[in-house]
């Protein structure tokens, strides 16, 4: 997996990033989703670099080879605020002060905190099989509880690091013919390390508190995302399922919003990697 990237592991204050770089271009930040790794681009990164783009994929606080500070009972250490921090001293360090902004899942809120803290600093935004943490729970009725009902599970103390590390592999389910052999090897160390485990749950832990609360200040507050906004989503997935048109949603945070359905299941750079690089080079300036 990515030949000609340089790897290595950057320190950001309190976290230390494991992260791959690589191209020539206008630079692009690529986040990835629970319970992924910065691997999970495999496929993507070197078509992005192929298409003039400096490519930069770190593994998130606390997740794969990623570091962070231990869990608070606030669970500010891992706080999108706190991850998207992060992720921007990682772009400074790379000497990357502007740069395009992408993703998925729980990177994806990463990435909408980031583009909200430190505008200045996104040029184009695409979020990925999502709507905000606020808006999911503002709309968590039976339905969403009975579908998403991890989220609610994983906020709980102790219980679910337990039931996860029994047996990982169970749990997970990785398959290695649809994530490629070393991306999936990768993923099966991480899931196996209690560490990773528990900075994955305290990202959900945050989710249901600090960030919820962050996402309602910014929204009584008035503010929203001016740069432009790609919003794509997996049709093998529920997000349409369970509210319709994402793009209605966003158009309440964003100035600028478009957006289209993939057909994929939820691991999209996995599952549909040309599809997937043909969205983000159509939206993405290089």
């Amino acid at each position: 997996m990515f030949e000609d990237f340089t790897i290595e592991d950057i320190a950001v204050g309190e976290a230390t990033l494991h992260v791959r770089h690589g191209g020539d271009g206008p630079p692009v930040l690529l986040l990835h989703g629970h319970p992924r790794t910065g691997a999970t681009w495999h496929a993507v990164a070197p078509r992005l670099v192929a298409a003039g783009f400096t490519v930069v994929c770190p593994d998130l606080r606390g997740y794969g080879r990623s570091t962070g500070p231990a869990p608070t009972p606030d669970h500010r250490a891992h706080s999108k605020r706190a991850v998207a921090g992060d992720v921007a001293q990682l772009m400074t360090r790379l000497g990357h002060d502007r740069f395009h902004l992408v993703g998925h899942d729980r990177g994806s809120y990463v990435a909408l905190r980031l583009a909200l803290d430190h505008p200045q600093r996104v040029d184009h935004l695409v979020l990925m099989d999502c709507i905000p943490i606020s808006e999911h729970l503002a709309r968590a009725d039976a339905r969403f509880a009975t579908r998403w009902w991890h989220w609610f599970f994983f906020a709980q103390p102790d219980v679910p690091e337990r039931v996860i590390s029994a047996d990982p592999d169970a749990w997970y389910h990785g398959d290695p013919r649809v994530m490629g052999a070393d991306n999936h090897a990768e993923w099966r160390r991480a899931i196996h390390d209690p560490r990773v485990v528990r900075a994955m749950l305290e990202d959900y832990r945050a989710g249901l508190t600090i960030d919820r609360i962050d996402e309602e200040a910014d929204k009584a507050a008035g503010r929203r995302l001016e740069m432009p906004l790609l919003v794509l989503w997996s049709l093998r997935d529920d997000l349409e399922l369970l509210y319709g048109d994402p793009l209605e949603i966003w158009s309440n945070w964003a100035s600028d919003a478009r957006g289209n359905g993939i057909d994929s299941g939820h691991h999209v750079a996995e599952e549909a990697p040309d599809a997937l690089t043909d969205a983000l080079t159509g939206f993405l300036p290089a």
